[in-house]
């Protein structure tokens, strides 16, 4: 099975906002609304184009990634760095391989567009294997109360997270 890469356009919109409804349709953590989610970052001031990242497999669209800008604050600074949400794949596709595809490219994309860290909530034993860590290694917390298996942060660029310390930012879109 190929599967190819690609920046999302326009007129895959539709076809992403199937793809995420379907494959977060059974999940049991979801408020099964991720779609919306995506349609109103795409329309945020923390929309980055290229990083909106669909999977192809004969010329249909089996999933999705997303990544969006947010900021890491304290009382001195603040840090910009991304999130990811969310990532998507059809059911049928699945343990296929394609989520890897899209989290490793994803992350090729924001290390040359310079981005140094990205921030998600997500499955305590899937991400790591993507080179994610806890959030509280690195002094980050998450503004709200969730578990801390599931706060991970990836760092892109050596030495991408030094000094950075402080409480994460979602942009608003994350909470209309």
């Amino acid at each position: 099975m190929e599967i190819k890469l690609r920046q999302e356009t326009e007129q895959d919109h539709k076809s992403v906002f199937q793809v995420i409804q379907k494959a977060f349709e059974n999940e049991e953590y979801s408020d099964h609304k991720e779609q919306f989610l995506v349609e109103r970052l795409r329309k945020s001031n923390t929309f980055i184009p290229e990083l909106s990242i669909v999977a192809e497999v004969d010329n249909k669209i089996v999933g999705h990634i997303l990544l969006t800008k947010l900021e890491i604050e304290n009382d001195i600074d603040t840090y910009e760095s991304l999130a990811l949400a969310p990532v998507s794949v059809l059911p049928e596709f699945q343990g296929k391989g394609v989520g890897s595809k899209l989290i490793l490219y994803s992350h090729e994309v924001a290390k040359e567009l310079g981005y140094k860290s990205i921030i998600l909530l997500g499955h305590e034993k899937y991400y790591p294997r993507f080179g994610y860590e806890l959030t509280n290694k690195y002094g980050i917390e998450m503004p709200f109360d969730v578990p801390a298996e599931n706060c991970m942060v990836a760092v892109l660029a050596k030495n991408g997270l030094s000094g950075v310390r402080g409480k994460v930012i979602y942009p608003d879109a994350f909470f209309e």
